[in-house]
C-alpha cells in the first residue's frame, strides 16, 4: 500500500496579483538600500512597475520577516560546523518618537550580525536579557569583546562568562563599524515610531545585510562578482 505524499504548503504569494519576483525585488530594495518608500516607488516606476509606496510598506512588513527567517535558517545550518571563537557586543542609541532607546547587537569575528535586541535602558537587566537571547540561539563563544559599559561585566558574572570578557581600546571596532549600515538606513526612514516596528526592522535588516555582505574589499573582482551572483540567485528563490 503506497504512502500518501505530503501536500506542499501553500505559496505565501498566492493572494497577491504581483509576481513573487517583484515582491522580492521590492523588499530587497527597501531593506537593503537607504531608500524611502517613495524612492522605491519611483525606481520601480522607471522599470515599468507601478507599485504604490503603501504597498512597499505592506510588503516589507509581511514578507521581510519571512525572508529574514529563511536566510537565518540557511546560514545557521551552513555555519553549524564552524566555531565562533569571538563575539563583539555593543549598544547604539536610536530615537523613538523623541525618546532614546538602545539597540544591542552581537557580531562575530567575521562581521556577521548574530543578534539585534531593543531595550529602553542599558542596565544590567537589559544586558542580561540580550546575552541570554544571543547565547540561546548561537551557543557560547570562546571570547566576548565589549566596551567599558559595566552592565556587560555584571551580566557576565550572572551567566558565568566573566572570564571570557575582553575590554580594550579599539578592540571593539568590528561591531562599531557594523552600526554604519543601520545608521544610513535609519536616516532614510526618518526615524521610527514604535518599539515593535524598530525590533522587526532591525532583525530583518541584519539578516539581509548578512546575506549581501560579500566583503568586496578583501577579495578580487572576479570572486566578488561570483559571490554577488550567487547571493542574488539565492534571494530570488526565498519562500518559493
Amino acid at each position: 500500500m503506497s504512502r500518501k505524499s505530503r501536500a506542499l504548503p501553500p505559496s505565501p504569494f498566492r493572494r497577491f496579483n504581483s509576481s513573487p519576483e517583484v515582491i522580492r525585488l521590492v523588499v530587497m530594495m527597501y531593506v537593503r538600500f537607504p531608500l524611502s518608500l517613495r524612492n522605491v516607488e519611483d525606481l520601480l516606476f522607471e522599470r515599468g512597475i507601478d507599485v504604490c509606496h503603501e504597498t512597499v510598506r505592506m510588503w516589507w512588513n509581511r514578507f521581510g520577516p519571512m525572508f529574514a527567517g529563511d536566510i537565518r535558517r540557511q546560514r545557521g545550518s551552513a555555519m553549524r560546523g564552524y566555531r565562533q571563537w569571538r563575539w563583539h557586543l555593543d549598544e547604539m542609541y536610536v530615537k523613538l518618537n523623541g525618546e532614546m532607546v538602545y539597540l544591542w547587537r552581537a557580531v562575530d569575528h567575521e562581521g556577521e550580525i548574530l543578534e539585534s535586541y531593543i531595550t529602553r535602558t542599558r542596565d544590567k537587566d537589559a544586558a542580561l536579557n540580550f546575552m541570554k537571547k544571543a547565547l540561546k540561539r548561537h551557543g557560547s563563544p570562546a571570547a566576548i569583546t565589549t566596551d567599558g559599559l559595566r552592565s556587560y561585566g555584571a551580566a557576565m558574572k550572572v551567566l558565568g562568562n566573566a572570564g571570557k570578557q575582553e575590554v580594550g581600546r579599539w578592540a571593539n571596532d568590528r561591531v562599531e563599524n557594523s552600526h554604519l549600515s543601520f545608521r544610513r538606513r535609519e536616516r532614510a526612514m526618518l526615524r521610527f515610531r514604535r518599539m515593535k516596528t524598530l525590533q522587526k526592522f532591525a532583525s530583518v535588516h541584519a539578516n539581509v545585510h548578512n546575506h549581501f555582505n560579500l566583503e568586496g574589499h578583501l577579495i578580487d573582482r572576479q570572486t566578488y562578482k561570483e559571490r554577488r551572483s550567487a547571493a542574488l540567485a539565492e534571494w530570488q528563490v526565498l519562500a518559493s
